[in-house]
């Protein structure tokens, strides 16, 4: 009986150990988890102040209520931001051939900083860094296209609606439409002069009345450096093909981009370039200077 009385007291105490040790263990890993999540660099009330301030300022228009409300249905601005830093794979495919864009990405949401890496060789790279745009590359043929124009361009296609939260963005409501077969309110975001690398941009959202998200928008590009003369390319109009939660954010995993025509069904013209999104995450971090230049890279916009 002593004996097993001693076998049931060595029992008890290797629990209390036991249970000390894994409550320890759960501690450590709280902890970790929430210093993890303290590390953006974005302080929560700076968010909340943004987000407040973009929330009164589009719910004074009827045009800026369809833009916050398709920003709730993907989300909300609030998670876009507290996200921390978004990244993906874009690979964006003209039918013709010509002009393939197929790499790696990492922005930072808050200030439209982008570094991006090919996805053939990682080691070539290419970012803006909110001042500069700057490329390293192994050779010319490791980017067959304007990086420094390209380095935010994706974040523009992905990261609809929330990329029109800012200042200096206009909105105008248009009449709804039938796209689809789903009717759709419709807004036009045009921005102020100096605002950007090309202001006279403009987007045409397509929000579905019942859903609120962002099933197309169309666009122009009026980049100076491709058209220094004033003027634009042909409109365009890019159609969401598919939608996935990552991080409570609804994003579109890609999308068809075609020439816009008022004569075809949908005003959708001819089919020219397919765009595949994947690798979508978010992080808390990134490495320091990240997006600045690195060394032995050239500097785009001198």
């Amino acid at each position: 009986m002593k004996n097993l009385l001693k076998s049931f007291s060595l029992f008890l105490v290797l629990i209390f150990i036991a249970c000390k040790e894994t409550s320890k263990k759960e501690q450590v890993t709280h902890s970790q988890v929430k210093t993890a999540e303290k590390v953006y660099h974005i302080p929560d009330s700076w968010i909340q102040k943004r987000v407040n301030a973009a929330k009164h300022r589009l719910n004074a228009t009827k045009a800026g209520q369809v833009l916050w409300n398709a920003m709730e249905a993907h989300g909300g601005l609030e998670t876009w931001y507290a996200n921390g830093y978004f990244s993906m794979r874009f690979n964006y495919q003209p039918l013709n051939g010509k002009g393939i864009r197929d790499s790696y990405q990492t922005i930072d949401t808050w200030s439209n900083k982008a570094r991006h890496n090919s996805v053939e060789d990682p080691t070539s790279v290419f970012g803006w860094d909110g001042k500069e745009a700057w490329v390293k590359a192994k050779d010319s043929t490791s980017f067959k296209y304007d990086t420094q124009f390209w380095a935010l361009t994706p974040l523009y296609f992905s990261g609809q609606p929330f990329v029109l939260d800012g200042e200096g963005v206009n909105l105008e409501l248009l009449p709804e439409v039938v796209f689809k077969g789903d009717l759709h309110k419709v807004i036009k975001a045009t921005y102020d002069a100096g605002v950007g690398s090309a202001p006279d941009d403009y987007y045409i959202l397509y929000v579905n009345a019942k859903t609120n998200l962002v099933d197309a928008f169309k666009y122009i590009v009026s980049y100076p450096q491709y058209f220094p003369n004033g003027g634009h390319a042909p409109e365009k109009t890019t159609v969401t093909q598919g939608i996935i939660n990552v991080g409570g954010l609804n994003l579109a995993t890609g999308f068809k981009t075609y020439w816009s025509s008022k004569e075809n069904p949908d005003g959708l013209g001819e089919y020219i370039t397919k765009i595949d999104v994947s690798d979508i995450s978010f992080s808390p971090t990134v490495e320091d200077n990240f997006f600045s230049k690195p060394e032995g890279a050239e500097v785009l916009n001198k």
